[in-house]
């Protein structure tokens, strides 16, 4: 590669096809590292988004807790409501980014093709997605839980109380 360089009578150029392809898949795995950094950054804000929805619902659905309560509902039973009304929030938010994902890709496949002649496969989730999805539901449940063992230790005369 250094003869054919640095040889003066031709202008050439040696390039060997691994290496080069080696610096560029180093390059896409740095900015894929980057990308899967704000991700996570967006789902923790997301996560204490909810958090912070909940508990500011909590205290204005205090007299509905307290009814709950009184026709019978035990407190574990409005645990598990409300655990149940983030892992909703937190399945609906993917379903929708799931929904909105393949609907880019579709839109962006034949552009990015005809412009770039890079091919855009639109497949299912792998495995890894999976887990991601999973550890993301597992993540609501947790922001779920502060909210609602907020909801537990109420007692039933905490809604029935008439605050000015």
């Amino acid at each position: 590669q250094r003869h054919i360089n640095e040889y003066r009578a031709e202008p050439l150029l040696a390039i060997f096809p691994g290496v080069a392809l080696q610096e560029l898949w180093n390059l896409m795995g740095t900015a894929e590292a980057a990308l899967a950094f704000v991700s996570a950054i967006v789902v923790v804000a997301s996560l204490l988004g909810m958090l912070t929805m909940l508990l500011a619902g909590l205290d204005e659905r205090r007299r509905e807790m307290a009814i709950l309560r009184s026709v019978g509902a035990r407190p574990h039973q409005i645990f598990a409501l409300l655990i149940a009304e983030a892992v909703l929030l937190a399945g609906l938010g993917i379903l929708v980014g799931l929904a909105l994902l393949y609907l880019a890709l579709l839109v962006a496949q034949p552009v990015v093709n005809a412009q770039f002649g890079l091919y855009l496969p639109i497949e299912a989730p792998t495995l890894r997605d999976l887990v991601i999805i999973g550890a993301v539901l597992a993540a609501s449940v947790i922001a779920g839980a502060i909210p609602a063992f907020r909801a537990y230790r109420q007692s039933l005369a905490d809604g029935m109380t008439v605050r000015l």
